[in-house]
């Protein structure tokens, strides 16, 4: 049952450690990787439209020049000037001085016939005004086309204005080179991925992706065209491999063409994907640490629980003990005094039957004999006996006594032969001889009679019991020494040769409830008890022990002079 319920407690109380910690921990990472990644990605989609914007404007600039450069052609030479072939070789060589994206440069008149050309193709007389390209230019003024064959059966595409002369419109017309055009639109670098090209309304390439595609295929990626009126747009689309891009939209010439900007997602969000292996990571590692603690901390709450429910059942047993102990106390405090009474009777006879023999000797009524002289011997050992009776007695009432204490100058001389006097029989049952060695100089201490004489008889009493552990009932030795030491103190040692402590045992044999005998020989209090009187009266109280070879007690306490 005991099991189950620390079971029951170290379960409640490691999931209270884990989650209470856990729960705003998850929560302020999960807000804060929230916040962190919608301003990144915020961010990089910001970029991305920023780039692509830059490079719209870089794309129209380019075009723009173009079509100035051509204007200020037709601003500055007439039909006639522009028709000469020496005057329109002179007026390209100054076009590619400021721009080598000019190819050949035409000149047409209102019939759309082409009057003057320079460039690599034979196009003069040929006649384009059933072109598109024609109408649109002489309709709006100014015209960019698409990419587009021709006749010369090669992608390009044209950038055409028109003046007006003496009623009559003509055209100047310029092909643009493809390869320059298309560095330019290719020349975006965003990542290892990102690329750049640009679709005409219809979806046809006109320039290259690095990804794949020539000039007038269909877009290879299909992708959702955004709205006309959009200006940047951005999405995420999955091309024909099932990868996913990042992609980015701007409509360029009055939405006749669209730059496209793609860029893998992961590739974009490459710091986004950092940053949550980075928070995964600290997720990881503090949901383990919150764990390992919340391990750790709750297996010493329930070791320190459990131990202190072994240590209060012990405790609850030592007070049965000790209870029992009291009760023993008093009963031989009862005994002492009923066993005082016959003693003095004894006493009174003995006294009776001597002062008889006396008189009976000195009437002469009793002659010196050898039995006179065993009845004189026996009175003698019955005198002495009774003594011995009488102190034993004595000493169980002042032992037994629970009084407050009352320090007085003790002298260890007679002291400490007294007490050994009161466990000097057992130790002769027991075969152990007790040798003792008071130094004549022994300072006198200041402490209470009672708790000194309860140590001392615990010292006695734990010594022969360890002394009958290793030898039984012969080979015993009990040494008990006292004598003055440096500072004015006094050295007490109770040394004897008996099983002795454990290197482990030793730290622990002052602590209350701790002891190394069977059940029911041993409260685990007397160390304890000795420790803290000893302490009280300023003194100092350790052991020295070797496992087989016996044990030496060490008092230290101040004189009292």
């Amino acid at each position: 049952m005991k099991q189950n319920h620390f079971a029951a407690i170290r379960n409640a109380i490691l999931t209270s450690m884990i989650l209470v910690p856990l729960i705003p921990f998850i929560l302020a990472l999960g807000t804060g990787y929230y916040y962190f990644t919608t301003s990144l990605e915020s961010s990089t989609i910001a970029s991305m439209k920023r780039i692509v914007e830059d490079h719209r404007q870089m794309i129209e600039s380019f075009l723009e020049e173009r079509k100035h450069d051509l204007d200020f052609i037709l601003h500055s030479y007439t039909f006639e000037d522009l028709s000469q072939p020496e005057k329109l070789d002179t007026v390209f060589d100054h076009l590619q001085r400021g721009s080598q994206a000019f190819v050949d440069l035409g000149v047409f008149n209102a019939a759309g016939v082409h009057v003057a050309y320079h460039g690599p193709y034979r196009l003069i007389g040929k006649v384009y005004k059933d072109a598109n390209w024609f109408k649109e230019v002489m309709q709006h003024g100014y015209y960019i086309s698409d990419i587009f064959l021709g006749y010369r059966q090669v992608p390009h595409f044209i950038i055409a204005v028109t003046k007006e002369e003496a009623g009559k419109k003509w055209v100047a017309r310029t092909t643009i080179d493809t390869v320059t055009f298309n560095n330019i639109v290719k020349g975006i670098r965003i990542g290892k991925t990102g690329e750049a090209y640009i679709l005409n309304a219809g979806g046809i390439l006109q320039t290259e992706p690095r990804s794949g595609g020539k000039l007038m295929d269909k877009d290879p990626h299909n992708i959702e065209y955004p709205s006309s009126n959009s200006s940047v747009e951005t999405f995420i689309y999955k091309d024909v491999n099932g990868e996913k891009y990042l992609y980015t939209t701007t409509w360029l010439q009055n939405k006749k063409w669209l730059l496209v900007v793609r860029q893998e997602r992961a590739d974009a969000f490459r710091a986004l994907i950092s940053a949550a292996y980075l928070i995964l990571l600290i997720t990881v590692i503090g949901v383990a640490v919150i764990a390992a603690v919340a391990f750790y901390f709750t297996n010493r709450i329930v070791g320190r629980m459990q131990k202190m429910d072994v240590e209060k059942d012990r405790l609850n047993q030592q007070l049965i003990g000790t209870s029992r102990l009291a009760e023993l106390g008093e009963m031989s405090a009862g005994f002492a005094h009923e066993i005082n009474n016959p003693l003095q009777i004894i006493k009174n006879e003995q006294s009776l039957i001597e002062m008889n023999l006396s008189e009976l000797k000195e009437a002469g009524q009793l002659q010196p004999s050898e039995s006179l002289t065993e009845l004189e011997d026996s009175m003698d050992q019955i005198k002495l006996q009774i003594s011995r009776c009488a102190a034993i007695t004595q000493a169980i009432l002042k032992f037994s006594r629970q009084e407050e204490p009352k320090s007085q100058d003790i002298d260890l001389r007679s002291f400490i032969s007294e007490i050994t006097g009161m466990v000097a029989q057992k130790a002769v049952v027991h075969g152990i001889s007790i040798e003792q060695d008071i130094a004549e100089n022994t300072y006198p201490i200041h402490a209470d009679p009672t708790q000194l004489q309860q140590v001392l008889l615990n010292l006695f009493n734990n010594a022969m019991d360890a002394i009958l552990d290793q030898h039984g009932t012969s080979g015993g030795k009990l040494i008990i020494k006292a004598a003055p030491k440096e500072n004015k103190t006094v050295e007490i040692l109770v040394k004897d040769n008996g099983c002795g402590i454990s290197p482990e045992d030793l730290t622990k044999i002052f602590s209350p409830f701790f002891t190394t005998k069977p059940v029911g020989k041993g409260t685990g209090l007397g160390l304890s008890v000795c420790y803290g009187i000893i302490g009280n009266i300023h003194g100092t109280m350790k052991a020295d022990s070797e496992k087989g070879a016996g044990t030496t007690f060490i008092l230290r306490l101040p004189a009292a002079v």
